[in-house]
């Protein structure tokens, strides 16, 4: 019993072991930690170590501002942009009102013009409006009677260089007048054709776009008229001035079983586009103009 203990205890390493192989480790450590090579690497890991974290930290911080100055330039940029965007807009409209203003200017001298080289007495008035209760056969000038405006004054134009006949005035208010125009179907002027010069009542159908009527001529001068030629008011009846240009003859019509013949007419004026109108107040007298009123 005792022999076969002891050889047991013979096959296992003793304390005396266990001791010297930690001495030797702490030797080895001791040494190692203690060399000045050992030393530096450990440093240069520190410092690369810290290198590193501090690039990393850097990089972040640096994508973080830039991303910040970016988000803060588009805001700006936005802005700036808003701004030149509208800057353009307030350009565009000053060139568009500056070219109006021209346009405008060159329609005013050439009213001016034409009043400056009426033989009539005449009142220079601007249309505002048409009258909403009878829309197309009735026109809202911005002259009245302090002006001198009355009713049954003859109204005439000037429009494309041609001087016309636009109607006459059917209410004088006081600041405001109504005028008929020549193709209200209860318009009627007293006309000759200008080169045949025979005579008869021109009248309106309603409607602008449809033809003037010059009736109750001579069949005779079926053969002396010609299609283009001018119609002109005659002066009878003592409400518009003579040779004052009304219309083209565009069509003849004619009857045999009718005792007379009529024309159809195409207005000098188109009245879509009349802005200014010139009321005759009399004949002038001693070379005047007329007035503004």
């Amino acid at each position: 019993m005792k022999l076969g203990g002891e050889k047991k205890q013979k096959g296992r390493p003793g304390t005396e072991f266990y001791v010297f192989i930690a001495l030797v480790l702490v030797s080895f450590f001791t040494l190692f930690f203690s060399s000045r090579s050992v030393l530096t690497d450990f440093k240069s890991v520190g410092l690369t170590a810290f290198s590193g974290l501090r690039n990393g930290i850097y990089q972040v911080s640096s994508v973080v501002s830039r991303t910040f100055l970016a988000i803060e330039e588009l805001a700006t940029l936005r802005r700036e942009y808003a701004e030149l965007t509208n800057q353009v807009a307030r350009y565009e409209q000053l060139e568009r009102s500056s070219a109006e203003i021209r346009q405008e200017n060159n329609r005013l001298r050439d009213q001016l013009g034409f009043s400056q080289a009426l033989s009539y007495r005449h009142i220079p008035a601007e249309i505002i409006g048409r009258d909403p209760e009878n829309f197309f056969s009735a026109f809202i000038i911005n002259k009245g009677t302090v002006a001198g405006v009355q009713v049954n004054m003859p109204v005439i134009a000037y429009q494309n260089g041609t001087q016309g006949l636009a109607g006459k005035i059917v209410y004088a208010g006081a600041f405001e007048s109504l005028m008929m125009p020549l193709y209200d179907a209860n318009c009627f002027v007293s006309s000759r054709l200008s080169e045949s010069r025979y005579e008869g009542i021109v009248g309106g159908q309603g409607a602008p776009e449809i033809p003037l009527l010059m009736r109750f001529i001579r069949k005779r001068a079926r053969d002396e008229i010609n299609p283009g030629e001018v119609v002109v008011s005659s002066g009878m009846g003592g409400i518009y001035p003579a040779g004052i240009a009304i219309g083209r003859v565009s069509k003849i019509n004619y009857q045999e079983n009718e005792l007379s013949m009529e024309v159809e007419l195409e207005p000098s004026l188109d009245y879509s586009r009349l802005e200014y109108v010139f009321v005759i107040a009399g004949e002038s007298s001693g070379g005047e103009t007329g007035t503004g009123g």
